[in-house]
């Protein structure tokens, strides 16, 4: 597995400034979440460490990337455009009626999305289903699971982590997104989580902590998940909601708005202190 970290710090980067023009285009969408998990996305995707086909999407040995935090649909449509499941100039239909953009994922629509996701919670039973369809078929393809932290509230994911442990699904890697915000607030606020790493490991998985922005660790985290086959990992990644922007950045607010015409030129301009871009939001959306 070869990759350039600076290469793909840069891609995570341009992942960012299209998460925030396909959001000013469509008036609609979460900003915090997408932005604060690019570095992922970016690593997932683009480092060599899943097996997928983007001109073949449900080739049979492909592994499977179940979504259960719906509402990153803007970062996961980019990402997807970016590595060639469908034409990046699709990007400037997300959630416009009759568009396969929609802003929460439809299974198979666009192409790569492995599952229909929105309400919270249910994306972790659908990729427990999906490991474990693969070790009754003694199938080799993987199953990853995204998650956010705001959804760990959610009962029915504790029944899923219980389930995976019981069935030693370790083809199974779920990743969450401890971002520390959700719809209403701070999570610890809202329904405190801590001590999160203990209680997963308390149900028996191996659990794995990294900083969501480091993309090495992200890679050497799920490297490592490959090798522990008596039990499922999680990798809870910690990262800044809005990340790259700083007036979003570790706000509540931004956890379900879009950003402005203004707004937006703002946001990418910080972003293009870390990158160069061509051509401007101004261009293309006014």
């Amino acid at each position: 597995m070869n990759y350039d970290l600076n290469q793909l710090q840069d891609k995570a980067n341009a992942i960012r400034a299209e998460v925030i023009k396909t959001l000013v285009n469509a008036g609609s969408g979460h900003s915090a979440g997408p932005l604060g998990s690019a570095d992922f996305w970016t690593a997932l995707y683009f480092s060599g460490i899943i097996n997928y086909r983007p001109q073949e999407p449900l080739w049979e040995d492909r592994d499977r990337v179940i979504v259960s935090a719906g509402h990153y649909a803007p970062v996961i449509y980019v990402t997807l455009a970016e590595a060639g499941f469908f034409p990046k100039e699709e990007l400037s239909r997300l959630r416009r009626l009759n568009s396969r953009l929609q802003g929460h994922p439809h299974i198979y629509e666009p192409p790569g999305i492995e599952n229909t996701s929105g309400p919270l919670g249910q994306g972790l039973s659908q990729a427990v289903g999906t490991a474990l369809a693969a070790k009754i078929d003694q199938k080799t393809w993987r199953t990853i699971c995204f998650s956010s932290d705001g959804e760990q509230d959610e009962g029915q994911s504790w029944e899923a982590y219980m389930f995976a442990s019981r069935h030693h699904l370790s083809n199974l890697t779920v990743f969450i997104d401890r971002n520390n915000i959700q719809i209403d607030g701070h999570t610890e606020q809202v329904m405190p989580l801590e001590p999160l790493a203990a209680k997963l490991a308390a149900f028996n998985w191996h659990v794995i902590e990294v900083n969501g922005h480091n993309i090495e660790e992200i890679i050497d985290a799920y490297e490592t998940a490959k090798a522990i086959f008596e039990k499922p990992t999680v990798v809870i990644m910690h990262t800044i909601p809005g990340k790259g922007v700083e007036f979003m950045e570790n706000d509540p607010a931004w956890h379900g708005k879009p950003p402005s015409l203004g707004e937006a030129v703002e946001s990418l301009a910080q972003i293009n202190e870390l990158r160069t871009l061509g051509g401007t939001i101004i261009s293309e959306h006014q």
